[in-house]
């Protein structure tokens, strides 16, 4: 059977951090589809200015979570801070932190799992500068490349992508192995 991953994100997403985990699942065999609360096309942010984009395969209201074994979330500032204001996104993160699926999330993503009540008594990672929410949300913050608890993987920058690429790879497939 087919794993899938589902990536949401929107305009502003950091353009490395969906692209190239996307790229890695995909050669690991694992189908993504990237949801958005826009439709058509989304545009990356490239570091210090408006990057590529990339086309949304789902809108957000239309996801069902059981149809995806994981979800990933890039960071980029202004895409998880406007996804945190998106209430079926909220929703649909805690429903898979909650349901035991994989919750990849890498520089400002973890902003959506503070948004989502889901940090309590959890260890994570993160772009520095949002250190602190993660931690008044109730998490312990450390500084590592990748940091895995339980189903939340976290990262804190563009530079951990193959670390964590690696470790959504590795959790996408251990899920399906269980299954």
């Amino acid at each position: 059977m087919t794993k899938k991953v589902l990536i949401i994100a929107t305009n502003g997403f950091e353009q490395s951090e969906l692209l190239k985990p996307r790229e890695a699942l995909e050669s690991a065999g694992i189908e993504t589809t990237v949801a958005s609360p826009e439709t058509g096309q989304i545009k990356g942010w490239n570091h210090k200015e408006w990057g590529e984009s990339v086309d949304v395969d789902i809108d957000i209201e239309d996801v069902l979570a059981s149809q995806f074994d994981a979800i990933v979330l890039p960071g980029g500032q202004m895409n998880p801070d406007n996804l945190r204001m998106n209430r079926t996104v909220v929703d649909l993160v805690r429903t898979f932190v909650d349901g035991g699926k994989p919750v990849a999330a890498i520089c400002h993503g973890p902003w959506l799992l503070a948004e989502a009540d889901c940090l309590a008594g959890r260890t994570v990672t993160s772009w520095p500068s949002i250190r602190t929410d993660l931690s008044n949300a109730g998490a312990t913050v450390v500084d590592k490349e990748v940091v895995v608890d339980g189903n939340l993987i976290t990262s804190r920058k563009p530079d951990d992508i193959p670390a964590f690429s690696s470790a959504v790879i590795e959790a996408v497939n251990a899920m399906a192995e269980a299954a």
